[in-house]
C-alpha cells in the first residue's frame, strides 16, 4: 500500500473521478479524496506494477489538471481499504 499527495491544480479539473477511473482499470483498490488545503490526497494497494502505473499517471493528471508535486509514501501505517476503489469526501 502507498500514500500520494498530490499538490498543484488537481481539485476542480476532474481529478478525482480520472485517477479513481483508472485505479479500477488498473484493478487496484483504495480510495482518493480532496484535501481542504488544495491538494488530494489517495491510498492505493494492489499488485505493484500497477501501483506504478497509478503513480506514474497521479504525475500528469487528466488533461485540465497542472500537477506541481507528488510526495509518495511508501512505509504509511495501513488504511482502511474497501474491496473496490472509491472516491471519499474532502477532509
Amino acid at each position: 500500500m502507498i500514500r500520494l499527495m498530490v499538490e498543484g491544480r488537481v481539485q476542480g479539473v476532474g481529478y478525482r473521478a480520472a485517477f479513481a477511473e483508472r485505479a479500477r482499470a488498473l484493478g487496484l483498490s483504495g480510495w482518493v479524496r480532496n484535501r481542504r488545503d488544495g491538494s488530494v490526497e489517495a491510498a492505493v494497494d494492489g499488485e505493484a506494477h500497477a501501483i506504478e502505473a497509478i503513480t506514474a499517471w497521479a504525475k500528469r493528471g487528466p488533461p485540465a489538471a497542472a500537477v506541481v508535486n507528488v510526495t509518495i509514501d511508501q512505509d504509511c501505517q495501513p488504511y482502511p481499504v474497501r474491496g473496490d476503489f472509491t472516491i471519499l469526501p474532502t477532509l
